[in-house]
């Protein structure tokens, strides 16, 4: 009769629960079996979601329906900086902030005054940025020669270092600003205006077409070339050694001979990238403003590299 009883409650246990009754007394066993599964389920549908974009981003065409590259920056220009064509442009003409693309003009002021670039110079409380709260690693009371401040201006977009060249000039800040207008003028940027010289006061406006000027210029400048393009760098600062990159990743590549380059980034601006490039043996400039995403100024570049690269070889054809 017992046995009896015992065989008609296993049955209930398994129509009522789905398991056999092994399967409860295993208890813990099962709970953490089935917990595990969730995890690796949830892992592969990460992973699996990862790649998905990763292909999505991969898969955007490099040329459009018309055959022009397929970028997203907002302003575009691409020119040839021998005769001055422009190969491609989109709202070039619009006036929008360009947060360090100003460093640029900074670099060109500082060398125009031919100062000792050997002078050390300090970076004071006045460097520190109120505006944004963006951070440096360049403490107050940091000493560098004027050389270093430079370098760490182009490559890496040191704000505090920009600042403290601006405050090292003669006549101080306010003089800077003026020359660094009086530059633009000179230069023929007639949509172009700072307010400081680091960039990141949202003031700083300029246009593709402007900027695209203002690259042209800074490229006669070998110090600029050579600290915008550098790739990495060690700088002694307070008693430690402390290393540098640069903030534009193509400087590293090999499908890149770049003469000139500098990025750029603030909320109001977008991510920015302008460079001088030698591309099928001659100098092109490129200007990229306002781009979102991560990679996608970089990703402009790239096509817009292979979309000159075609060109050369359609020419080619028909020559």
């Amino acid at each position: 009769m017992f046995l009896k009883y015992l065989m008609v409650s296993c049955t209930a246990l398994t129509l009522c629960f789905g398991v056999a009754p092994t399967a409860l007394a295993a208890g813990g066993k099962a709970s953490e079996k089935t917990k595990t599964s969730k995890v690796s389920k949830s892992k592969r549908i990460k992973q699996a979601s990862l790649k998905k974009k990763a292909v999505k981003a991969a898969a955007i065409p490099d040329f459009d329906s018309l055959g022009l590259p397929n970028v997203k920056s907002a302003s575009v220009l691409v020119q040839d900086q021998s005769s001055g064509e422009v190969l491609f442009e989109r709202n070039s003409d619009a006036v929008v902030p360009i947060a360090s693309i100003t460093k640029l003009m900074t670099a060109m002021v500082a060398l125009d005054a031919r100062p000792s670039l050997d002078e050390v110079i300090a970076v004071s409380e006045e460097d520190i940025d109120q505006l944004k709260g963006t951070r440096s690693r360049l403490a107050v009371g940091t000493h560098l020669k004027r050389e270093e401040m430079l370098h760490l201006a182009l490559m890496s977009s040191e704000n505090r270092a920009a600042s403290a060249l601006s405050r090292h000039y003669a006549g101080g800040r306010p003089a800077f600003i003026a020359a660094m207008n009086r530059k633009a003028r000179e230069l023929g940027l007639v949509d172009t205006e700072f307010f400081d010289s680091t960039g990141l006061d949202p003031h700083n406006v300029s246009s593709a077409r402007d900027l695209a000027k203002m690259v042209a210029a800074s490229s006669h400048y070998p110090l600029i070339r050579e600290f915008s393009t550098t790739r990495d760098g060690s700088f002694a600062v307070n008693g430690k050694t402390l290393r540098y990159n640069n903030t534009n990743a193509l400087v590293s590549s090999s499908d890149w001979e770049i003469g000139l380059q500098k990025t750029g980034f603030t909320n109001e601006a977008g991510k920015c990238l302008v460079m001088q490039a030698w591309l099928n043996q001659k100098p092109v400039v490129i200007v990229l403003l306002d781009s979102w995403g991560k990679l996608t100024r970089i990703g402009d570049a790239n096509r817009i590299r292979r979309w000159v690269e075609q060109l050369a070889l359609h020419g080619a054809s028909e020559g």
